[in-house]
């Protein structure tokens, strides 16, 4: 927050979890709230908080939104997989704070809806996730319809070499804040892999969730498919649960995310990309139904739990197919997890691995360019 106030250039890394939201969403509001604008101009913010899921934006607005309930700073958010009308309306009107989405706010540059001429302070938002996804070439764009003259601030869960490459482009003389040491996993949070077999996974799991009584559980699957069909299993099995990914309207996604908080749905089924922007206080349980292509990912995943000081457990369930994958993991976060296997459900020693289907070898998406750096992560639409 101080470095913030101070107007320099910011370069943070910060579990999911830590108050970042608030870290930088209250000194934007006093900064922005002591030289008030006579004329705003229509369609021509001061801020833009750039961040790479519909979710995560939905939720950075609302907190801009709650946190500035008593200053005469206006905000909206813009993203994809909705009308865009009613977007193209709002950006008529005087505007203070415009979060964003990538391709939607490109979309509405295109059709000079909106102009980031004014613009005094940049957020970048969980930049690694805008990386992962292919979005890089966005970012470009549109850091090159902003003033020269600016404050910029990036924030990162990681600092890959990717990061730190866009961060010395687009940082002048930043101060350097982490929350806790780079890739580090949470130490509120229980982590336990269960050794099972690749079709004894979703048995295995209804098993938990039902003896332990399990109320409400956060599942990632590698692929949309993967989590689409788990819910129509454990529907079967009397679990209720829905889905969320990048194929989902946003409708649906707000739907499902609003029925989970609220208790009404045990399980909710997500994707990595889905789930950014996922923040509710004490969720206990995440539950790795699949392991991550990419290492940094179950560092994102469980740390949707043991947020805010609270304690959250995150279970693994790791077949034969993703040793490998779980050796990467531990590399990463510098630990040994600890194995515990479920009676009942002992995997085979005899079971022989066989390659995993990774999200690029799916058919591609609506804006679906591969990047570079994460061949193995292919972008869904936002």
């Amino acid at each position: 927050i101080p470095q913030v106030l101070s107007g320099g250039d910011l370069l943070a890394g910060a579990q999911t979890g830590t108050g970042k939201t608030a870290g930088f969403t209250l000194p934007i509001l006093h900064i922005l709230s002591q030289k008030p604008v006579a004329d705003l101009g229509k369609g021509r913010p001061r801020c833009l908080m750039l961040t790479p899921t519909r979710e995560l934006a939905a939720q950075i607005e609302e907190s801009v939104k709650t946190y500035g309930k008593y200053l005469s700073l206006t905000s909206t958010v813009i993203f994809g997989g909705v009308n865009i009308n009613p977007q193209m309306s709002r950006l008529r009107k005087p505007l203070d704070i415009l979060v964003a989405t990538p391709g939607r706010l490109l979309d509405l540059m295109s059709q000079n809806c909106v102009s980031l001429a004014n613009i005094e302070i940049l957020v970048l938002d969980e930049a690694d996730r805008m990386l992962d996804m292919g979005f890089l070439r966005d970012i470009k764009k549109i850091l090159a319809a902003l003033p020269k003259q600016r404050q910029n601030l990036l924030f990162s869960a990681t600092f890959s070499t990717e990061i730190k490459a866009l961060a010395d482009g687009l940082l002048n003389s930043p101060a350097l804040i982490e929350v806790a040491r780079s890739n580090s996993t949470n130490e509120a949070i229980a982590q336990l892999i269960h050794p099972v077999d690749r079709n004894q996974k979703h048995p295995l799991l209804a098993h938990l969730i039902k003896t332990n009584q399990w109320q409400q559980v956060l599942v990632f699957t590698r692929t949309k498919h993967g989590a689409n069909k788990l819910v129509t299993q454990l529907e079967k099995d009397g679990i209720t649960a829905m889905a969320i990914h990048g194929n989902k309207s946003q409708s649906a996604r707000t739907k499902a995310l609003a029925e989970f908080k609220d208790g009404k749905i045990t399980v909710l089924v997500a994707t990595d990309i889905a789930a950014r922007g996922i923040d509710i206080d004490q969720l206990p349980h995440v539950v790795n139904y699949d392991l991550p292509n990419v290492s940094e990912d179950y560092v994102h995943r469980i740390g949707r739990t043991g947020r805010a000081g609270s304690n959250g457990v995150a279970v693994s369930l790791v077949c034969v197919d993703e040793h490998q994958m779980l050796r990467d993991i531990e590399k990463l976060i510098k630990q040994k997890l600890p194995q515990e296997v479920i009676a009942g459900f002992e995997p085979d020693p005899n079971a022989v691995a066989q390659p995993i289907q990774l999200r690029s070898q799916q058919a591609p998406q609506r804006h679906g360019q591969l990047h570079p750096a994460r061949h193995l992560q292919q972008r869904d639409p936002v």
